[in-house]
């Protein structure tokens, strides 16, 4: 390494290595990561992500190896993946950070006035509100080097495109570890890629990552493909020579007078036979083509009731309010069978309030909610840690008859769930894994509805598209809350938007619909721009005329600008 490579190495990592118990998760992992260095850490659930990051961090100690870090102290921030904090936590959180950047940065995300808030706006925080808190805070600490573990996960699409935006102007290096294809799409411009204690660099965006996965794996089949048909030829030919020495063998016990031609040739042909199956040998050696791994496959099947109707939900002047605080009001909208309805608004607004309404466990403050009588409503919530931590899968399942442990098994079998992992705890597991067996749980029984709030959170990227090739299959009615565009894009052709404390149904998909809304923002932008002059305008106006006599012609004119920039002000603030 070069002194200018140390000039803008902010670390250095070599031979890393970390175990749990007998289990190796980490093994030699050597790499750099430079100032400006946007880099999106990726791979399958239990691959030791996590575990890197807070090896990275200092909040856990590696077995073997070094970090070092050239320029000395690097001042690093870590967003943790999950945002679940006990209450006190966020007190903290705001009593302890009442500098202006964080409470600019706070209120850029959407929390207002957050000084302000009581203990009950504190304990009834969403999940994403949580995350835009503790956002606030890393960014405002200033870092060198930022790990972000899984920072959309609960994010609301205004918040993303926040976090993107500031990512661009971040000077320093930023370590990503996520599962959503447009956030790392948006933001990183190489790949780590960590399987099987393993890690593997690749240039580019994640998309450019799976176009290279994708060659690798193609060229990887052709060359064990043309190595196979060697082998077989050669093989072949080594079978005919056997063959042939066999029946030289035979000849030189039977035929007199030809037995020392027949004991010699039977000797030329083993020569021969042993010295092609030595050269074989070394060849496959030499050359090795392994049969590229197909990747793992989380195979999801959702049982839909044959039960049809029409219209099966329906809300009529709906409204919730929550310890004096309106989510929305005024509400109307409906669902039919077979649809699939995307709920889409910002952080804190109501969506995971509302699923639990037209579950029945949250009660209405007025209007009603109407729900067809023969409806079967599955329902996977966002919260992970809701599972007994001391149960194992199967038992979290509380299955009762031998059909049902069987049918278990092979669901989570196919979702990559079996052998010893359903011997462990659930305390054990990685948060992709308990998503996983809670959708294991959703499986087992036959629904017309499923609502899935954040079903992709935590889930790896094979597993996500999975999901998302099952759920394009599905008969029955969705509805979906989640935070992944593409996985909303793909899915959902109409919308829930909440909007001005109301819920309103709009005919169209995620794409449309952020297509028309920025259509409807740059007029308002240049609105607001123009206000802005014209302030500065009338303000100038008001002293230039304390310094002129009235009555004077110049008076006339700055009186005259003043009224028409006035009139001017009115109509813009009306449009």
């Amino acid at each position: 390494m070069t002194s200018n490579q140390l000039q803008h190495c902010l670390l250095s990592v070599r031979e890393l290595e970390k175990s749990f118990g007998v289990q190796k998760i980490l093994a030699k992992l050597n790499f750099d990561i430079k100032n400006g260095d946007r880099i999106g850490l990726v791979g399958p659930n239990g691959a030791g992500k996590s575990t890197l990051a807070n090896l990275l961090s200092g909040k856990l100690e590696m077995d073997n190896g070094t970090i070092n870090y050239p320029n000395g102290y690097v001042n690093t921030e870590y967003l943790l993946q999950t945002v679940d904090y006990e209450t006190h936590d966020y007190n903290r959180v705001i009593r302890d950070s009442k500098d202006k950047s964080f409470l600019e940065l706070s209120s850029q995300l959407g929390l207002k006035k957050i000084l302000n808030w009581g203990q009950q706006r504190i304990d009834n925080m969403s999940g994403g509100e949580k995350l835009k808190l503790s956002l606030a805070k890393v960014w405002a600490a200033n870092p060198e080097f930022l790990i972000l573990d899984e920072p959309t996960n609960h994010l609301d699409l205004e918040g993303v495109k926040w976090l993107v935006n500031e990512l661009k102007m971040f000077n320093g290096a930023v370590l990503i570890i996520s599962h959503d294809r447009f956030f790392l799409d948006s933001t990183v411009d190489q790949i780590f890629e960590l399987d099987k204690e393993v890690l593997t660099t690749y240039q580019g965006t994640y998309t450019d990552y799976r176009t290279e996965k994708r060659r690798q794996h193609e060229e990887q089949l052709h060359r064990f493909s043309i190595q196979q048909k060697e082998k077989k030829r050669i093989e072949t030919m080594l079978s005919k020579l056997e063959n042939w020495s066999e029946k030289a063998h035979r000849n030189s016990t039977k035929q007199d007078g030809y037995k020392e031609y027949y004991r010699v040739k039977a000797k030329k042909m083993d020569i021969q036979v042993k010295s092609r199956k030595n050269r074989l040998q070394k060849e496959l050696v030499q050359n090795k083509a392994e049969n590229p791994k197909v990747e793992g496959k989380i195979n999801f099947e959702f049982e839909e009731a044959n039960k049809r109707g029409k219209r099966i939900i329906e809300a009529r002047n709906l409204s919730k309010t929550i310890q004096n605080r309106t989510l929305f009001e005024n509400s109307y909208f409906y669902l039919t069978s077979g649809e699939r309805i995307g709920v889409v608004g910002p952080n804190g607004c109501g969506k995971s309030t509302l699923l639990k309404m037209l579950r029945g466990e949250e009660t209405l403050s007025q209007g009603e909610l109407w729900k067809s009588d023969s409806v079967q409503i599955g329902y996977l919530s966002q919260d992970v840690n809701d599972l007994n931590p001391n149960q194992t899968p199967l038992q979290a399942l509380d299955l009762t008859t031998k059909e049902e442990i069987v049918k278990a098994k092979k669901l989570l079998a196919n979702m990559g769930l079996y052998g010893h992992v359903l011997q462990q705890k659930i305390e054990t597991l990685s948060l992709g894994q308990r998503t996983r067996l809670k959708l294991t749980g959703l499986l087992m029984t036959q629904h017309d509805v499923l609502i899935l709030d954040e079903p992709t959170n935590h889930l790896d990227l094979p597993s996500r598209e999975m999901l998302e090739e099952t759920l394009a299959d599905y008969n029955g009615t969705l509805i979906l809350v989640t935070h992944d565009y593409y996985f909303l894009k793909k899915l959902c052709d109409k919308l829930l938007v909440f909007e001005h404390n109301t819920i309103k149904r709009v005919e169209m998909g995620i794409e449309e619909l952020l297509e028309k809304t920025e259509n409807r923002r740059q007029p308002q932008q240049e609105n607001e721009h123009e206000l802005m002059l014209i302030e500065t305008r009338l303000t100038a106006i008001l002293g230039e005329l304390s310094l002129v006599a009235y009555g004077d012609e110049k008076y006339k004119l700055l009186d005259l600008e003043y009224q028409k920039l006035t009139k001017r002000k009115k109509d813009i603030k009306k449009s």
